[in-house]
């Protein structure tokens, strides 16, 4: 088991470190986003290649896991082809001049491998229980499920607001961004704690420890790279974003709050 783990921890090292290389081509440390739910999954496909058997639970996760990863992969390079670094990333090169090629080889891409590969840990006992599958398993799948599409669509609303030319200057309050600032961060949580409901369907007990994974991605996309970075600022930026705050959920889809600008 424990060479099995250290396996998915040598191939994300590896992802980024080879998109630590392009970076330093490109000029642009944000490539890491594009790559960052490749190193997750890929440590889940190593478990599930390694693994001496390989479940019909274990096939399922890894299904899932790799329709999240595709998917959020594509659209995040779609969403930045041509647009160069994005201004969180150009921030963090600026507090870290001279030499911030190297230095944001530990800074970003070794620190995001080993966060990468502490997200995967419900594949690890999920794809190792031999248990057949149960309600936990159906609840887990569908919650994971749920929060894929849930994100896709998040993402599809967001993305056809900002192509249409009317939208400029606007506030996307449509849709399920009427009832979340971040549907795209609450549908991937719902993905992470739907693979560990998985994990423990199969491990029990034994695969509570997996519970770092969503606890961690929840923790990621609250409080470090997600909404505390992306709203910091953003109400100095665009003074509307306050109002928008103030009647609409950070995380949690909910009710609207007050009166809404939108249809």
């Amino acid at each position: 088991m424990t060479q099995v783990a250290l396996a998915g921890l040598a191939l994300t090292a590896s992802l980024a470190f080879l998109t630590w290389v392009a970076s330093l081509v490109r000029h642009d440390a944000s490539l890491i986003d594009r790559m960052w739910p490749v190193c997750i999954v890929g440590a889940g496909i190593v478990y599930f290649v390694l693994l001496p058997v390989q479940t019909r639970r274990g096939l399922c996760m890894a299904v899932i896991g790799a329709a999240w990863a595709v998917r959020l992969c594509l659209y995040i390079t779609w969403r930045n082809w041509g647009h160069g670094e994005d201004r969180r990333y150009q921030a963090i090169r600026a507090r870290n001049q001279p030499n911030f090629g190297f230095r944001s080889l530990y800074l970003v891409f070794a620190l995001q491998a080993v966060l990468a590969w502490v997200v995967s840990a419900p594949f690890l006992p999920g794809m190792t229980a031999p248990r057949p599958l149960g309600a936990l398993d159906l609840l887990g799948m569908a919650l994971a499920l749920f929060g894929t599409f849930f994100e896709a669509i998040g993402d599809a609303q967001m993305a056809r607001f900002k192509a249409d030319p009317a939208s400029k200057g606007q506030v996307m309050d449509r849709g399920l961004w009427r009832y979340t600032r971040h549907p795209n961060y609450f549908g991937e949580t719902c993905v992470w704690w739907g693979l560990w409901l998985m994990a423990m369907g199969g491990a029990g007990w034994g695969g509570a420890w997996s519970v770092v994974s969503p606890l961690l991605m929840t923790w990621l996309l609250l409080k470090v790279s997600g909404v505390r970075m992306l709203e910091g600022d953003i109400g100095e930026r665009r003074p509307a974003y306050r109002d928008y705050i103030a009647r609409t959920n950070a995380f949690l889809p909910g009710p609207v709050r007050g009166n809404s600008k939108a249809p």
